[in-house]
């Protein structure tokens, strides 16, 4: 088993990251290898320099790859190194102290409380229709939870507490976190459970199946977010995490503190959250040019 194998297998079992992000590092550090034995003929990475690496990023560049990516990418090679270093296989992390292009962090898409208030009236809600009800209940729960596409996914029906109207999400490295839903909601995941018991199913317990009773996939959640999004709203993101930035933006305009909206995304820290005050800050320049005498 070679040195990516390795580091691939250490994240996915022993950190138990997401399927996303292990997809994402396999990627990012295969793609580093293929440039290696291409561009120098080297295969084992854990002997380049950082010359080599400079040499990955400058070819990124010219591939015209977004600056957020290459800092992704310089990312998942510092762990792998990291990892490495410390089993005694590599001296030094060559990927550290690199000089890297500038991040610029486009501010997060999302939907304003008139094209939401417009999507769940467009939606046809029908408790005698399972793929209806169940698409209802997948955008409902997005935006009042502000919940992972892969937390979603792997939500169960014991994870619904009918009593206390909280939710159990399991999120990154297994980290639970609760969240309180509305009385309602509770009503119609009740509604939701009676149809979802109709459907032949090898996974009992999952809350969210396909038509064909079995775990919903990541492309078969992001299609049906997209489909509802493209009726209200003409931006070009339209994804799981669109709903995710429009449950904090909300949260944040109706009073909100950052630290409780960190606790319900799951953030690790608070510089992830404070993402969402830009919003609020563009919004605020906005409305300053539109109404003041000399805006």
């Amino acid at each position: 088993m070679d040195a990516v194998e390795v580091f691939i297998q250490h994240i996915q079992f022993e950190k138990r990251y997401s399927e996303h992000t292990v997809r994402e590092y396999q990627s990012d550090i295969t793609l580093f290898t293929e440039f290696l034995s291409v561009k120098f003929n080297q295969t084992n990475p854990l002997t380049v320099s950082p010359m080599e690496i400079r040499e990955w990023i400058l070819y990124l560049l010219e591939k015209n790859e977004s600056n957020s990516t290459i800092h992704r990418r310089i990312s998942a090679l510092k762990s792998f190194f990291k990892y490495h270093i410390k089993m005694g296989n590599a001296a030094k992390n060559p990927a550290s102290n690199l000089l890297l292009p500038k991040k610029n962090t486009p501010l997060p898409s999302f939907l304003d409380e008139k094209q939401i208030t417009q999507l769940f009236n467009i939606m046809e809600i029908d408790w005698a229709n399972f793929p209806k009800a169940r698409d209802y209940m997948i955008l409902t729960t997005f935006y009042l939870t502000g919940i992972r596409r892969s937390e979603l996914i792997n939500l169960k029906i014991d994870d619904i507490n009918l009593q206390n109207h909280t939710i159990i999400v399991t999120g990154k490295r297994n980290k639970q976190r609760i969240i309180p839903v509305p009385h309602w909601y509770i009503n119609q995941v009740q509604k939701y459970l009676v149809l979802r018991r109709e459907i032949a199913t090898t996974a009992p317990n999952v809350l969210f199946l396909n038509n064909r009773g079995k775990p919903l996939s990541p492309k078969f959640v992001y299609q049906i977010v997209r489909n509802h999004l493209t009726l209200v709203t003409h931006q070009n993101r339209k994804s799981p995490h669109t709903m995710r930035h429009t449950f904090a933006t909300h949260m944040l305009n109706s009073g909100a503190d950052l630290n409780t909206i960190k606790e319900l995304l799951g953030h690790s820290s608070l510089a992830a959250t404070q993402i969402y005050t830009h919003n609020n800050f563009e919004k605020l320049k906005k409305s300053y040019k539109q109404s003041h005498p000399r805006g």
